[in-house]
């Protein structure tokens, strides 16, 4: 295995957590004026790829447990942005959809999120972000094998 190169991986590390502490914040307080919460945001623009799924499917895209998403969908079906629809032969299963106001807000929420991109990841070089994005992509399938094998 290769080792790492002479900086410091603990600093790049909390450059790394850092930098995605504050990049959360800004796209949360932007999310808030439009009423919206990251979670809840999270829940709309994936539903927006894929209506009809269950909770259980929504949870896993999330990577969080059913019982997260289950209140968080309760707290979505109140305010009117989305609703379950029965699931004929699974009836402990509710098919989650978008009403027209909770589609409406994840397309503002995704504008909102593209803008905030574009103003700073958008604005690095074109060969910056490709190699950015290779960089996580193998830390990512590293951290992946590292967690299946069990060490």
């Amino acid at each position: 295995m290769p080792e790492a190169a002479d900086t410091d991986i603990n600093r790049v590390w909390f450059r790394m957590i850092r930098l995605h502490q504050m990049l959360y914040n800004e796209v949360a307080s932007r999310l808030r004026v439009l009423g919206l919460s990251v979670p809840q945001f999270d829940v709309l623009s994936t539903l927006t790829e894929q209506q009809g799924m269950s909770q259980r499917e929504l949870a896993d895209r999330l990577y969080v447990t059913k019982g997260n998403v289950s209140g968080l969908i309760d707290r979505l079906v109140e305010a009117g942005l989305v609703e379950r629809h029965s699931i004929p032969e699974d009836r402990r299963s509710h098919a989650l959809h978008l009403t027209s106001e909770g589609e409406r807000l994840a397309r503002l929420g995704m504008q909102t999120h593209a803008t905030f991109m574009a103003e700073t990841l958008g604005r690095l070089p074109a060969g910056d972000i490709n190699t950015l994005d290779r960089i996580l992509v193998n830390w990512r399938d590293l951290s992946r094998a590292h967690a299946e094998s069990g060490q």
